[in-house]
């Protein structure tokens, strides 16, 4: 049995860091975290799951819980990796690009890269936005196992993007606005990030699709490789 012991003195943050580090340094089931920190049972689970809900661990197939996408290291390997990848996509496209995550009930903007010239999308690093409209929230939904942000979007809708591979948006979250956008997954399957071009409706005629989605789904495998 683990000795469990607070720092900070806010018993449920330094309960969340035990469980976050004994799962980041051993994919560890229930049993074991609750061995490695001496937490009980239920104490463990509620707060792994909440862990789990805001991408700072997740499960691996064998159902232990270990780091996410979103643990600041991971990201980091992320955003480092995505670099290169959304310059060669901002210079095929000459769009907006952007990098999201899953963070509980919103989708935040970890890197983006803009066009030097012209009138385009732009969406900061750090702005989060909802998981009830746009590409890069229907890519969350069908390729992420949350009921609730599934529940935004009909289950034809969510076939249809796991079919393509891709999403797309055309003046649904904000009038004038097109996008298109992928999922970027781990080896094991994993829901990573979000990789999405973005801008005028008008130049994304015909359709997303027809002008981007080649190179986005080109990128977006790259970008898997290298993870």
């Amino acid at each position: 049995m683990g000795d469990y012991t607070a720092v900070s003195g806010i018993k449920v943050l330094d309960r969340a860091i035990a469980i976050m580090m004994a799962a980041t340094n051993s994919p560890s089931t229930l049993a074991e975290l609750c061995e490695t920190t001496g937490l009980p049972r239920a104490t463990v689970h509620r707060l792994a799951t909440a862990l789990e809900a805001h991408r700072i661990l997740t499960r691996t197939p064998e159902g232990k819980w270990t780091a996410g996408p979103a643990l600041p290291g991971n990201r980091d390997r992320l955003i480092e990796a995505a670099g290169p990848v959304m310059e060669h996509l901002l210079h095929t496209t000459g769009e907006s690009i952007q990098l999201y995550q899953h963070t509980g009930d919103t989708r935040t903007c970890i890197a983006s890269r803009e066009p030097s010239h012209g009138l385009h999308n732009v969406v900061p690093v750090g702005r989060q936005l909802p998981l009830t409209s746009g590409s890069a929230a229907r890519v969350i939904a069908a390729f992420s196992d949350y009921p609730d942000i599934a529940a935004n979007f009909s289950p034809a809708d969510l076939t249809r993007t796991r079919e393509r591979g891709y999403a797309v948006s055309i003046e649904e979250r904000e009038a004038g606005l097109a996008s298109i956008s992928v999922p970027i997954v781990s080896s094991s399957g994993m829901l990573m990030a979000v990789l999405s071009i973005s801008g005028s409706a008008e130049r994304f005629r015909p359709s997303p699709a027809e002008k981007f989605a080649v190179p986005l789904v080109d990128a977006a495998a790259t970008l898997s490789a290298l993870l």
